[in-house]
């Protein structure tokens, strides 16, 4: 292990040179632009490309058309610019394009608090566009985990072809300090696959039910058409029905049928428990501080923390639901992930949280869990 005294956000960017990230399109935003800003000055040493767009459509717009063409691609924003990116987020779902999307969530909605800490786009990167997708949302919960996680994030987006968000919030994009991350040679880097066939026979499109495509990057001598619309094997557009239900179908299968591997979570001191915290991000660290203090008082709290948010993981909180009857969720926000917790234990359960850009405090939490 390195160990290494930085920012969130610089981690961030460290991880995706690291694992190959040679391009770069955004828009600065607060609290993201440190990002950025790391990429303009760090990618073009290592040969990449960094542009900074007239917009945040632009920017996720040359991000998209450099992962087309065979590049590991990312974008960086916040809330406002995850609403402005929406329409071509969905075509990557579309269209099946790896792509990075990092969102440092400040609080909402319009401009909201641009400097203060927020979780309120948990929703927002489930459902980012109009129709029908299944996504993928990272939820960063330390400063070891903005290297880890970033790393995560792009061999999931090239595995599965599709974009793929990584959520940090404000306090862990600013947070500064000693962080340990793996070695170079300790990390495992995925690479999207590629036809090596005849160009004859090459049908990006036409993989089995539950796969995702096998989109050859640009310029390579494979032709085929990229659309926002329903489209057959070779990528050209179509209409009809079974054409259309399958493709749809697919993305959602190639994502659900797959859980076990993108899901990750975190469990920390639950084999006694008798409460359990459900929380993620920098909520997480108070957290844990409030569970030690109280366990030094005897009181049995644990805490589980979703890593991927979505697809959520359903099975581990099904197993804690039976197992414990006292549930806390904490979320700086009026509840996003609450709803999806009490949708999978099928009853309610106890809620703090907050929506004024200020942490939540262990002692909050304490005070709260008192009064269970």
């Amino acid at each position: 292990m390195r160990e290494v005294i930085t920012g969130g956000n610089e981690l961030v960017a460290q991880a995706a040179l690291e694992c190959g990230c040679s391009f770069f399109g955004g828009y600065p935003i607060t609290p993201s632009s440190e990002i950025a800003h790391e990429m303009s000055v760090e990618l073009p040493k290592r040969g990449g490309k960094f542009i900074q767009m007239e917009d945040e459509i632009a920017g996720i717009s040359v991000a998209l058309g450099a992962a087309m063409s065979g590049k590991k691609a990312m974008t960086a924003t916040s809330g406002p610019g995850i609403s402005l990116k929406s329409e071509q987020i969905g075509y990557g779902f579309m269209a099946e394009i790896p792509l990075v999307v990092v969102d440092v969530m400040r609080g909402g909605p319009s401009t909201g608090l641009p400097t203060r800490v927020s979780q309120g786009d948990v929703n927002q990167v489930k459902s980012p566009s109009h129709g029908d997708f299944c996504s993928i949302a990272l939820a960063v919960g330390n400063l070891s985990e903005a290297y880890t996680q970033t790393i995560r994030a792009f061999n999931l987006a090239e595995k599965y072809m599709t974009p793929v968000f990584l959520l940090l919030d404000e306090t862990i994009g600013h947070m500064h300090a000693q962080a340990k991350i793996p070695e170079l040679s300790e990390i495992e880097i995925i690479n999207r696959a590629e036809f090596k066939g005849d160009p004859k026979d090459y049908k990006p499109y036409g993989v089995e039910a539950g796969k995702p495509a096998v989109l050859n990057p640009f310029f390579k001598g494979y032709r085929y058409h990229v659309t926002g619309l329903h489209h057959g094997a070779t990528g050209f557009p179509t209409e009809d029905e079974k054409l259309s239900q399958d493709l749809i179908d697919r993305l959602f299968a190639k994502i659900e049928n797959n859980v076990d591997d993108i899901v990750e979570f975190e469990e920390y001191k639950l084999e006694d428990a008798e409460i359990a915290l459900i929380c993620y991000g920098s909520v997480s660290l108070s957290a844990k501080e409030a569970i030690n203090s109280l366990r030094k008082n005897g009181v049995k709290v644990g805490m589980f923390r979703p890593i991927t948010l979505w697809p959520s993981p359903q099975k581990q909180l099904q197993a804690l639901g039976k197992k414990i009857n006292k549930i806390l969720v904490v979320e700086l926000n009026k509840g996003q992930y609450l709803g999806e917790v009490e949708r999978i234990l099928k009853r309610e359960v106890a809620f703090f949280g907050k929506a004024n850009g200020r942490s939540i405090s262990p002692a909050e939490i304490i005070n709260k869990i008192q009064e269970l």
